[in-house]
């Protein structure tokens, strides 16, 4: 599994597709994003985590494969999924490429829990300004 980076036209129509299908959506914008308290701040913002999210990769870990905090009842019976878009995150990538890599890590192990668990998809998109947008990341 790997997250492609797809164009920000591709991002900001799939949420709305999602969000007009009953998916909950988050969109989380790195853009700016130096440290990994930094970004462990952003996600913890964009995803409006509990009070327990401890700030490291582990919580986040945990709050991903929990998401009974999250907006919408993301948790429902009747919620069809949920879609992630991460966006502004070449900078941090570049800058911070080991902290990256545990971080497309980490989304990839919720996408996959989802998956594997039976219930309502987690669905991670990756969005690119830049001249590499390729091609769709996700839970299928």
């Amino acid at each position: 599994m790997s997250l492609d980076p797809r164009p920000l036209e591709a991002i900001d129509a799939a949420l709305a597709d999602a969000e007009a299908a009953g998916w909950v959506t988050v969109r989380l914008d790195l853009a700016g994003v130096r440290s990994k308290a930094a970004l462990m701040r952003r996600c913890g913002d964009a995803l409006r985590v509990p009070g327990w999210f401890g700030g490291n990769w582990d919580a986040l870990a945990d709050a991903l494969i929990d998401l009974s905090w999250l907006p919408a009842g993301a948790e429902a019976p009747d919620v069809p999924g949920r879609l992630v878009a991460v966006t502004g995150w070449r900078e941090f990538a570049r800058a911070r490429a080991g902290e990256w890599e545990t971080f497309t890590e980490v989304l990839e192990s919720a996408v996959e829990f989802w998956r594997d668990g039976g219930g309502a998809p987690l669905v991670v998109l990756l969005g690119d300004a830049g001249p590499s947008g390729g091609t769709v990341r996700g839970g299928e």
